[in-house]
């Protein structure tokens, strides 16, 4: 990661003032990996998108539920600088943060949903003001510069976007990177790669976790497994328990 993207975007929550790089970020991720396993948003998980159309034909952009085709590019440009994809690893992009929280929008984050359509209305006027085009078309740099304004609260010609705006915005990019697929987000599992999650078991202690990918990992939502057993990835039930007992 560049120095610039470290300076501007590690400052998340300015309230503490301090910095917090990449790795510290996935480093507290990864402490508060069962809170986000069971995020409740509630909503479905996301189907594969299929881009990979012949040249001759234009390529449909995956619908959403609730965001516009400029609040989505809006937001996935803005997600995609908090967990950036970078260092040769996945990020919130290619975790599909951003579907997780459409989604979320929809279900249990539903009162957020005025102030996603505000504040990303506001970004890209402030953008257009600065750059001339959207804030999806604008430079790394000019994001992360734009971003690093708003955790100042120093963009006072948009006062919603600001500190609380960014601070959504990045707890709902954390949650969709690393919480259960069954919510729309971690899509392929790359949240818990990052993390060195081994996946949902019927119990993760912490030394499980500490063992990251020393642990064979189990690629499974927890929603796929039956009740009730102890091997989420053969789906093996113990001796002596059935469903329902």
């Amino acid at each position: 990661m560049d120095k610039n993207k470290k300076n501007c975007i590690a400052q998340n929550q300015s309230q503490e003032g301090g910095g917090l790089s990449r790795r510290d970020l996935l480093k507290g991720a990864g402490l508060t990996g069962a809170a986000l396993i069971a995020a409740s948003s509630g909503a479905a998980i996301a189907q594969t998108p299929s881009l990979q159309a012949a040249p001759s034909r234009i390529p449909v952009a995956e619908a959403f539920e609730t965001l516009t085709s400029a609040e989505s590019a809006a937001l996935d440009a803005f997600a995609s600088r908090i967990i950036p994809s970078d260092d040769g690893t996945p990020g919130a992009r290619e975790a599909r943060a951003v579907h997780f929280i459409d989604r979320g929008l929809t279900g249990a984050m539903a009162a957020s949903r005025d102030q996603y359509a505000v504040g990303l209305a506001a970004l890209d006027s402030l953008a257009v003001e600065r750059g001339g085009v959207a804030f999806s078309f604008l430079s790394a740099a000019e994001q992360d510069a734009i971003i690093e304004a708003m955790t100042q609260n120093a963009i006072t010609a948009y006062p919603m976007l600001n500190a609380g705006f960014f601070n959504t915005v990045r707890t709902h990019t954390i949650e969709g990177t690393f919480s259960d697929p069954y919510y729309g987000g971690n899509r392929d599992f790359v949240g818990w790669a990052l993390l060195g999650y081994p996946g949902v078991r019927i119990a993760s202690s912490a030394d499980d976790v500490s063992q990251g990918s020393a642990l064979a990992p189990s690629r499974q939502s927890a929603y796929d497994m039956p009740a009730y057993t102890k091997d989420p990835v053969a789906g093996v039930q113990p001796e002596g328990v059935s469903h329902g007992h």
